[in-house]
């Protein structure tokens, strides 16, 4: 609905040639698994074993690429998820407040908040 509406706002725009975006997409099914899947302004679906974009995306390339590792739990994926995310916000003035998780599974959808007060920290410790 978000895109949706944004899509016909922007298509009113007379700078809408110039916008651009790329897309993660994620999703479960039953012979694959979990799989994101990042979709860059090129145009390519490319499956990845992570995906990360936004404007605080480029302080944390190198966080992801040491700390991602094959076959994590659930709990490990959302600290690596929530340790990312915080680390990006902490650097990136556009980015913050709170922390918004979707856990995709068999069994549906799950989502969790972790407010700005309690967001993973490492600078002060």
């Amino acid at each position: 609905a978000v895109v949706s509406t944004q899509s016909g706002h922007y298509g009113r725009d007379q700078n809408r040639d110039q916008l651009s975006a790329s897309i993660i997409c994620a999703g479960w099914d039953k012979v694959k698994g979990g799989q994101v899947f990042c979709l860059p302004l090129g145009g390519m679906c490319v499956r990845m074993p992570f995906a990360i974009g936004g404007s605080g995306s480029t302080y944390i390339y190198g966080h992801c690429d040491n700390t991602y590792k094959e076959g994590m739990t659930e709990t490990e994926c959302l600290k690596f998820v929530s340790d990312a995310v915080a680390l990006a916000m902490h650097r990136d003035g556009s980015s913050g407040g709170m922390i918004r998780l979707a856990v995709l599974t068999k069994d549906g959808c799950r989502r969790m908040n972790i407010p700005g007060d309690q967001l993973p920290t490492f600078w002060s410790k």
